[in-house]
């Protein structure tokens, strides 16, 4: 999937370089929400965040907006598992190729976190999805409660 970085992403990019040592794929500027959302290759998600989130703050206070952050995975299930975090996402299901990928969440109480205030985090999968996949999201399906 062809992505476009603009100068600001690539700025914000590497400014995470900068303050973490680690590695962002991508960067998505989401201003609906006032927030960055950072695409962090697999196995620096740790240096990203930093010891008890130390990393994620301070690029709050430089950036001035709400810092996200996604390890990505070279498949698309693993990558809407780690979109969906801390949500379990038990299964993902493709009907067929125009309706998107549907959700199946572990658990009925994890409903509103895979959801997010406001729908940010399903936001955030659409996007991150078309992004990486070509892909589109459909349903989030709450699982059974025991």
């Amino acid at each position: 999937m062809e992505r476009n970085i603009g100068f600001k992403e690539r700025r914000y990019i590497e400014e995470l370089r900068i303050l973490t040592r680690s590695t962002a794929l991508d960067c998505v500027i989401d201003e609906k929400f006032a927030r960055v959302i950072y695409v962090i290759k697999p196995g620096d998600m740790g240096l990203a965040i930093g010891k008890k989130g130390e990393n994620i703050r301070r690029m709050n206070n430089v950036l001035g907006k709400r810092i996200e952050m996604v390890e990505y995975a070279d498949t698309p299930d693993e990558f809407v598992r780690n979109i969906f975090k801390p949500a379990v996402v038990s299964e993902i299901r493709r009907k067929n190729p125009e309706s998107g990928i549907d959700i199946v969440l572990a658990k009925k109480s994890d409903l509103g976190i895979a959801i997010g205030k406001g729908g940010s985090n399903i936001e955030k999968g659409r996007v991150l999805l078309k992004r990486f996949f070509g892909m589109d999201l459909g349903e989030i399906i709450p699982g059974e409660e025991p």
